[in-house]
Order: structure tokens, then sequence, then C-alpha cells
């Protein structure tokens, strides 16, 4: 049965699921941040930075630290912005100190700073990434990101960047130079893995071909590599003649020989590769 007609039989069960998502990845940034990247003093941005580096100033505890942070946070969200938060959002600002309270105790799995920030980033990131996928967030900096970048002009990513660099560069300052390093991979990794987790690996190959034997080009894609071809419509920036692109999306595995292919037909052809993600249709994931 199609997932979407699912949903729609029986909302509560995605509900209960969003619900479920958001505490599993809090449960899982809770465990990353115990026994990797507190031990270590890694400080990877976001409200947990803040409480990693007050937890070294003044022995704080974190999870307390970011219940002081993140309600307050919450409540500008909502009268700054003027959005409607909801329930899950809220339910991922409470959930996240709780789990990081609950698993204080717990023993670090690691007193090298670069595993902590490796580790540390990528269970960061995996949580975060599945909390998204509930469509909520876990409150913190993001709100204050979302303020900045409404009252300053800025990008949500510039403000984003400067509320995390400042806190990297605090954790340079509080500790030391090298910790501030550790705390960059951290955060970097911690980005990159969110990605994974909402997009996935690419598993496919978006391929963009300017060429001037485009109906053989065509036809061999058809014949020897069994893949459907887009014309998109075009022009030359300098000879302001129509140009047409083929659009092609292929596996991984497929692709050397689409570019063997090309190039057989047309040398000469200008050929532009991007990474795909989420490819859904005929010849590929099913919706």
């Amino acid at each position: 049965m199609n997932l979407n007609k699912q949903k729609e039989q029986h909302p509560w069960v995605a509900a209960v699921l969003e619900y479920v998502y958001i505490i599993i990845g809090a449960a899982i940034i809770a465990v990353g941040f115990n026994v990797f990247l507190l031990p270590n003093e890694v400080a990877s941005g976001g409200v947990s930075g803040i409480s990693t580096i007050l937890y070294g100033l003044f022995d704080w505890k974190p999870g307390f630290v970011q219940y002081a942070f993140n309600i307050p946070l919450f409540i500008a969200g909502v009268i700054f912005l003027g959005k409607q938060f909801g329930a899950r959002s809220l339910a991922g600002t409470l959930t996240l100190p709780l789990f990081v309270l609950l698993t204080a105790s717990w023993e670090p799995a690691t007193l090298n700073p670069l595993l902590g920030a490796l580790f540390g980033g990528i269970s960061v990131g995996v949580g975060l990434g599945i909390v998204f996928r509930g469509r909520a967030s876990t409150g913190g900096t993001d709100l204050a990101a979302q303020i900045i970048a409404k009252y300053t002009g800025f990008t949500l990513g510039r403000s984003v960047m400067l509320i995390d660099g400042l806190i990297v560069l605090s954790a340079a300052v509080v500790f030391d130079i090298e910790k501030g390093l550790y705390a960059l991979i951290g955060l970097f990794v911690t980005t990159k893995t969110i990605d994974i987790i909402q997009l996935g690996f690419s598993q496919s190959k978006m391929v963009y071909i300017i060429t001037n034997k485009q109906e053989e080009i065509r036809d061999a894609i058809y014949n020897e590599v069994n893949r459907g071809v887009t014309r998109l419509s075009a022009f030359g920036g300098y000879t302001e003649q129509e140009r047409p692109i083929l659009l092609v999306v292929v596996y991984q595995t497929e692709f050397t020989k689409l570019k063997q292919v090309v190039k057989k037909v047309d040398p000469a052809a200008f050929v532009i590769v991007t990474d795909a993600y989420e490819v859904v249709g005929e010849g590929f994931k099913r919706a």
C-alpha cells in the first residue's frame, strides 16, 4: 500500500511516528554529547557547545544549562518570529536536555579529542537528522539565528555561522586553540551527517550534455545505456541561438558507460555532472 495513502487513512500513526523520531533523535544526540563531546571538551556549536564551555568554567550541569537557554529561546522565537512552532518543536526543546541529564553518568567512550570530535559530530548529526525527519527541532541557537536573520538582514546561513563561530571561538579561548580546532571538526562532521540522514548517500548522477549531435547522442543513450533523455530549452549566451541541453539521470554504476557513449559520439560535447538525491520514478525508486 502507498505510504501517502496510509498516512491519509491513519493520520495518528504519522503523528506518533514524528514524536518517536524526536525521542530517538534526542536520545542519540544526548548520548553522543555525554560520551564523546563533553569529556573531550569539544564545544561544536549550538546550546550544547555553550553548555560544554560553562561546564568547563563553572562545573554547571549541561542539562540544566541547556534548559536555561532552550526554554527562553523558544519563547523568544514565538514572540519575535510570530510562528507557530508547535508541540513537536517544544517536545524537542524539552526532551534533549532531559536525555542529557539521564545519560550524564555514562562513561566516556574515548578521551581522544579527535575521536571525540569525529564520533560526537556523527552522533549529533544522526540525532538531528532524525529529529528533522520528525518535522521538529531541538530549539536552541537555531531559533536565535532565525531572530538575527529577521532583524539584521543576514541570511539564515550566515546567522548560524555567526553564532556557531562565536561558540567555537569561545571554546578556543576557554580551553585552548587545539580544542577550538577539534570543535570545528565536530561542527563540520555534524553538518555533513545531517545531509546524509536527510538526503541519503548519493547513488545517482544527473548529467547535462550540450552537443551539436543531439539526436545521435540521444539514440545512443537509449540503445546502449537504456536510460531516458529529457531535452531542455536553452540559448547560447554568446551566440543567442537556441542550444538545447540533454538531461540524463543514471545510477553511479551506469555513469562510466554513459560517459563513454557520449565521448564516442561527440568528443567535443560539453558535459556537466552533479549528484542526484531522492530520484523517484520509473527506473528508480518508487514513490
